[in-house]
């Protein structure tokens, strides 16, 4: 007998780890090679891991909701290497790795900071009462945290309750929203496009990726990819169109692909698929990458107007709030029309104020046609 150990493979591109869902084989019990051995929960769907071994589990790394950083230890199966010989797949059976568990637990403190200052017996304090280091304001002298700083964070953090920690698609979205903010230069420029002319049957979602496309046609360079550490850009000739979806989970933005060569139906048939895939989370991972700009249509929930983020690499995204009623001037009067505010935030690092000035008018006289 052997024991063979399993490690967690990257279920997706780039994918750093996953939340234990289910496991469905029990310790102790023999399980058959592609049999399913776990459901996992990543930032794009629930998946099913199939066992890479038959033989007997001995030990499964982590309950529901642990979440396993790729490449660690998840199972470990006792295998008689007597019998028919076992091929390892090189692209999930991630190396030798020692037999440890490495899960991440979720707890209400985060890691202190490294330049904390505070004596023994308050971080000592700090640990028993579950406040963390980073968070508390220093008032003792030459910035040291006093143990009276800590019982006053507790206090407030009694008041909170327990920390709810971010899972899946929450949990990728707050590291691509710290990503970007770290690397994006923002502006965002906001005006309104009168569309009292549109029929009360209007497909808005349609006419609005038309309108984008209008814009990449009239600047293209807003359609593009920037590399921070070339500090260069590719221009982009088809338009991939990122179209945010609201969901209870979090935050999707499934891709249109070549949405500038698409005809009406086409495109209401792509988003009519999309959005359904999200909601059955069964879309492609694929379908979740590879945007060149992407339109956040937060109107339909309600709000105005945004500072949308700009997810690299792709440099710009435009924002539309809800359609409302606004006085407008016409032929020297005040008149009363429904007009559709617009929000657009491009990467000042390699976007002009002109170029983004100019994207924007074409999309409004595209909406105003």
């Amino acid at each position: 007998m052997a024991v063979k150990i399993f490690t967690l493979p990257d279920l997706g591109e780039g994918l750093k780890d996953a939340e234990v869902v289910e496991w469905h084989a029990a310790v102790g019990e023999h399980i058959e090679q592609d049999a399913p051995l776990v459901s996992v929960e990543t930032d794009k769907a629930v998946v099913e891991v199939p066992s890479p071994y038959s033989g007997r589990l001995v030990r499964a790394h982590g309950n529901a909701g642990d979440i396993i950083e790729v490449g660690r230890p998840l199972a470990e199966f006792e295998i008689d290497e007597t019998g028919p010989s076992v091929t390892e797949d090189a692209g999930t059976v991630v190396g030798k790795v020692e037999s440890r568990s490495t899960v991440i637990r979720e707890t209400a403190a985060a890691r202190e900071a490294a330049d904390v200052k505070a004596m023994p017996a308050v971080r000592a304090l700090a640990k028993r009462l579950d406040v963390d280091l980073a968070v508390v304001k220093p008032t003792g002298p030459d910035g040291v945290i006093t143990a009276e700083d800590v019982k006053r964070v507790a206090s407030v953090l009694a008041g909170l309750g327990p920390i709810e920690p971010l899972r899946g698609v929450r949990r990728a979205m707050a590291r691509t929203m710290a990503s970007a903010h770290e690397q994006v230069v923002p502006v965002t420029l906001h005006d309104d496009a009168d569309v009292d002319h549109w029929p009360g049957d209007e497909d808005i979602s349609i006419r609005l990726i038309r309108s984008i496309v209008a814009g990449c046609r009239s600047e293209p360079g807003l359609n593009a990819w920037y590399d921070g550490k070339a500090v260069g850009r590719r221009v982009l000739r088809n338009i991939d169109l990122g179209v945010a979806v609201d969901t209870e989970e979090g935050l999707f933005v499934p891709v249109v692909r070549d949405a500038g060569n698409l005809g009406h139906a086409e495109l209401r048939r792509e988003l009519d698929d999309i959005k359904a895939a999200v909601v059955a989370r069964d879309i492609p991972a694929e379908r979740l990458r590879g945007n060149t700009i992407t339109l956040s249509n937060f109107g339909t929930v309600g709000g105005r107007y945004a500072t949308p983020v700009v997810v690299p690499p792709s440099v710009a995204i435009l924002g539309t709030g809800a359609i409302r009623a606004a006085v407008v001037p016409a032929d020297g009067a005040p008149v009363v029309h429904k007009v559709i505010p617009l929000s657009l935030t491009f990467d000042h690092r390699c976007i002009t104020g002109g170029e983004a000035a100019r994207f924007l008018r074409a999309v409004i006289e595209d909406l105003q046609a």
